[in-house]
């Protein structure tokens, strides 16, 4: 089954609700429901993060939150504020959304050559513009490169 562009690129904006346990919240006192809605992190959002740390590793893992929670939406500050365990779990929640299941200290790596001359196969293969392509998850890329080298095996 071939998908269209659409279809593709719509999982870059698709939401999904994460529960938080609530020991992470330090709430053991049988609370409401504590979620927050988070999405994808885009080919885009991984670039700007990549870019955006080479000085400042630690920036990575609070930018990635603050690109994938959508709500509720938190400042920087908020986020430097969160308590770690916490943000790792954030983060686990969102590499797993992404299709990432690199360790966080891999995103650079990811961000890097690989993943660009994946973009480039991508766009020349389908004839997308390099804006489409940078719009799509990490999922979403790797379930086009395995769909072409499947492809490829039957000809």
């Amino acid at each position: 089954m071939s998908l269209s562009l659409e279809q593709l690129l719509a999982g870059g904006s698709a939401t999904q609700v994460v529960d938080i346990p609530l020991e992470l919240l330090h709430q053991a006192d049988g609370a409401a429901d504590a979620q927050v809605t988070v999405r994808p992190l885009t080919v885009r959002d991984l670039q700007l993060i990549a870019g955006a740390v080479r000085d400042d590793e630690g920036l990575s893992a609070a930018l990635m939150i603050q690109q994938a929670v959508v709500e509720p939406a938190l400042r920087a500050e908020q986020i430097a504020a969160m308590p770690a365990g916490l943000a790792r779990f954030l983060v686990d929640r969102i590499n797993a959304i992404s299709g990432i299941d690199t360790p966080q200290n891999a995103l650079e790596e990811l961000v890097q050559a690989p993943l660009a001359k994946a973009c480039f196969v991508l766009a020349k293969e389908f004839g997308w513009t390099p804006e489409q392509v940078s719009g799509m998850t990490i999922g979403q890329i790797l379930l086009y490169l395995e769909m072409m080298r499947g492809g490829g095996e039957g000809r």
